[in-house]
């Protein structure tokens, strides 16, 4: 046996009657949906329901799943302790998860749980879910902060673990979508919000999984979804397997987007496997782009390889610009993986001889002393963007106004502490943004006296 249904749903508290007494019926259509699911889970039958909850136990790096016998939650922190809900945990395929993660040297496992009790992510499918449907273990797994293809990866090892233990069962990934729908929503409006249901509400009625992985991360953090990387361990549980879509609602209605979907296979396909085909296209977008680079990205690219694979720096090559051995300046050196930051250290002023040193240094600074990020591995090579911004001279500023979120660069420094950031970034719009984020990297707070500086960059991909 293998996964036998596939749902999205929401998890407002509100839509448990207890909770919500009376304001739950604004969402009918979602509660009505919760229904028909529950009903179809029902007929599914399932050994085993895997939730995916964005409210277990994350971390930026790593893929928790909940450990042992079982769990006990409550809605008590929603002023509903009466509602308690209890499950036994399919220990066993939970082991095998661990166990495929472990032999795979994936990022899954049982490390870190503080608080075992059962979240609302997964409690408020639990609640419909019990209503109609009993026999049943559970897996409870959380998300991480690692780019989309991992999540979708870990779906597929989900999927074969399910296929290993000859196990039927049915996949739940519980998640909202965006939380910036309405004005007059908890969290207000942003353009983004609207953009993000409907294109999202799209994918999953063509079951178009693929493009789970095109969301661009600027998109999913303003319109502050909670679901995506739900969804798409969901569809990497169904990597390879044709389905029948059916979208139950979608409601926006308290400003959040509440969407209800199932996915029932029907049999295997080649052309559904997603991740094959998004990793083949990456890796030609990325060899295209590689060849078009210029020499200064050449240069931080060459440095960074050299590296990684022989653990010393290398000579300056003989091909860099002229300029490069002439100029001396600050530099930063950005390396991206599939879309997420992968590493950046730079050079405010010069450190080195020449410009062509500064890259070559900052290059091997960004692959391995980025305290965000483990250091970069050999098998993560082909897949890493770069870009070099060469730093002009800062120049002290007496105002925000004399700044250009566009065209200039922030250094902002008070006392010993100093914060910068680069212009010209996707997501910061404004000057306002620019330096705020500045003064957090920077420790600096809104109360410190500052001194601001700017500076403009030359920008080589």
């Amino acid at each position: 046996m293998s996964i036998v249904g596939a749902f999205i749903v929401p998890h407002p508290p509100m839509i448990v009657p207890e909770i919500g007494k009376g304001s739950e019926r604004q969402v009918e259509r979602t509660i009505k949906s919760y229904e028909s699911v529950a009903d179809k889970i029902c007929e599914l039958k399932p050994d085993t329901i895997i939730i995916s909850s964005p409210h277990s136990v994350m971390y930026s790096d790593y893929f928790h799943i909940s450990s042992g016998r079982g769990a006990r939650g409550s809605f008590v922190s929603f002023g509903a302790g009466n509602v308690k809900t209890y499950v036994d945990y399919d220990v066993e395929l939970v082991e095998h998860i661990a166990y495929l993660a472990d032999k795979t040297y994936f990022p899954a496992g049982f490390m870190g749980e503080k608080d075992p009790l059962l979240d609302h992510g997964t409690m408020v499918p639990l609640y419909y879910i019990t209503k109609k449907y009993r026999d049943f273990k559970l897996v409870r797994t959380g998300l991480s902060g690692l780019d989309l293809y991992t999540h979708y990866e870990y779906g597929m090892l989900i999927k074969k673990a399910v296929e290993e233990l000859d196990r039927r069962v049915v996949y739940v990934a519980s998640g909202d979508l965006s939380h910036k729908l309405q004005d007059y929503g908890p969290y207000g409006f942003a353009p983004e919000g609207p953009i993000y249901d409907e294109r999202l509400m799209d994918v999953c009625a063509r079951a178009s999984f693929g493009e789970l992985l095109d969301f661009d991360e600027n998109l999913l953090e303003k319109s502050s979804e909670c679901g995506h990387r739900s969804f798409v361990i969901m569809a990497g549980a169904l990597d390879g397997i044709e389905v029948v879509t059916k979208v139950y609602s979608h409601e926006d209605i308290t400003g959040v987007g509440y969407g209800v979907c199932s996915f029932i296979p029907y049999g295997v396909s080649e052309r559904r496997r997603f991740l094959d085909i998004k990793l083949r296209e990456k890796e030609d977008m990325l060899m295209e782009k590689r060849e078009q680079s210029d020499e200064y990205v050449r240069l931080a690219r060459e440095s960074l390889e050299y590296y990684v694979r022989n653990g010393e720096e290398m000579e300056v090559p003989e091909w860099v610009p002229l300029d490069t051995l002439t100029t001396k300046a600050g530099a930063f050196v950005s390396v991206h993986k599939m879309g997420q930051l992968r590493g950046c250290i730079g050079t405010i002023l010069p450190t080195r001889g020449n410009l062509a040193e500064e890259i070559i240094s900052n290059a091997i600074s960004a692959a391995t002393k980025d305290h965000r990020f483990s250091p970069i591995t050999e098998d993560e090579l082909k897949w890493l963007d770069i870009n070099v911004d060469v730093l002009s001279e800062p120049e002290a500023i007496s105002s925000i106004e004399e700044l250009d979120v566009k065209k200039y660069g922030v250094i902002v420094e008070s006392g010993y502490k100093r914060g910068l950031l680069l212009p010209d970034l996707e997501g910061v719009d404004t000057v306002e943004e620019q330096v705020s984020i500045a003064m957090r990297k920077g420790g600096i707070r809104p109360e410190d006296n500052i001194q601001l500086y700017r500076f403009e960059v030359v920008r080589h991909i």
